[in-house]
């Protein structure tokens, strides 16, 4: 049985140097158990979105992914886009096609597995979250994971964000309070779920679908939500997305271990491509202090998150598992991280030269 909804089609702008989030609603027709296919190409005004001139505006929207919508709630979609120009050619802001390019090239034979940190700054009025009007809060200490009036602000749109990615079905793996005042931190990757999937391509786009619900809830309560690398100029933390990368080798009990440092010594020598994709104004971040390497040198170690890459003690106590790389900042695109870890960890393991 079919029925008339609503699908909110969202789409990654051609903004810089930071992408901005865009979204529409469509009404559409759909039986009770829609596919992507069941969602229909549509076009925007890319004169509008920095995708296009004005003499030419047309951008098409090719859906790719799709979660229920936990804020319509009943048979409503969050619809996820590809951007495409209206001769079909992929447009160049469209950087999921090039994560997906790599994995088709090869680099899917690994099976990677990624996982996002996404950190972010809660603003009301200039300032972040619980801040006085005038001055600072305390130093930092006591507010990660931190509980208490006094020590956090914010969590009420952190659960309300929490548990809409749950609604929606999207990988949520966990939620804390960071380092700084007014800055929270969600995860979204692989839980252990057999029955889930998780590749990289699916766990990037629910990592975008956890971004566009951010600032929708918090919109909904006049709160700001900043990605910024260094939200606080001085003595406090910035913004990263740390990410979590695994492959079949890396994952292989009695050799895992030495597949993970083979990667870091190709991680250390594509040190400077990555950077370039790892956020604007990333050196504000990697400074070498707060917690972070700076982002002239490459290091890596066990338990040390002053590292660019750091292998958990769990890991490198089992002999195989993840490594953690900590160099992506917080406005950083996930598809653009993964891509780069793809290309530079599966396919140049398998000798796949790719541009």
């Amino acid at each position: 049985m079919s029925q008339i909804t609503l699908a909110e089609y969202i789409w990654i702008d051609g903004t810089k140097p930071v992408p901005l989030i865009r979204s529409k609603s469509r009404v559409v027709k759909l039986n009770s158990n829609p596919e992507i296919d069941s969602f229909p190409e549509w076009s925007f005004d890319g004169s509008s979105t920095n995708q296009a001139e004005g003499n030419d505006s047309d951008c098409i929207l090719k859906p790719v992914s799709f979660v229920k919508d936990p804020i319509r709630a009943g048979e409503n979609y969050l619809v996820l886009c590809e951007v495409f120009n209206a001769d079909y050619t992929e447009h160049s802001s469209n950087t999921r096609s090039t994560l997906r390019k790599y994995l088709e090239q090869g680099g899917e034979k690994e099976d990677p597995w990624i996982g996002f940190e996404q950190e972010y700054t809660l603003y009301y009025k200039g300032k972040p979250l619980g801040w006085p009007d005038n001055g600072y809060p305390a130093p930092q200490g006591p507010y990660y994971c931190g509980v208490g009036a006094e020590q956090v602000s914010g969590r009420d749109i952190v659960e309300a964000h929490a548990r809409a990615c749950l609604d929606a079905g999207i990988m949520l793996y966990g939620i804390n309070a960071e380092v700084m005042l007014g800055q929270w931190e969600y995860q979204v990757g692989y839980r252990g779920i057999e029955e889930e999937k998780a590749d990289t391509l699916t766990v990037s786009d629910h990592a975008w679908l956890a971004r566009w619900l951010l600032y929708r809830i918090a919109e909904e309560a006049d709160i700001e939500v900043s990605i910024d690398n260094k939200p606080v100029k001085g003595s406090w933390n910035g913004a990263g997305m740390h990410t979590n990368f695994s492959t079949n080798s890396t994952r292989k009990e009695g050799s895992g271990i030495g597949a993970i440092h083979e990667a870091i010594k190709t991680l250390e020598k594509c040190h400077d491509e990555h950077i370039t994709v790892y956020g604007h104004l990333l050196e504000e971040r990697l400074t070498g202090e707060y917690e972070t390497s700076h982002i002239g040198d490459f290091s890596s170690g066990s338990a040390d998150r002053g590292c660019s890459i750091r292998i958990p003690k769990p890991v490198e106590l089992k002999g195989c598992g993840y490594f953690e790389d900590r160099r992506p900042g917080a406005n950083s695109d996930p598809y653009e991280v993964a891509a780069m870890l793809v290309k530079n960890v599966c396919l140049n393991k398998e000798g796949i030269k790719v541009a």
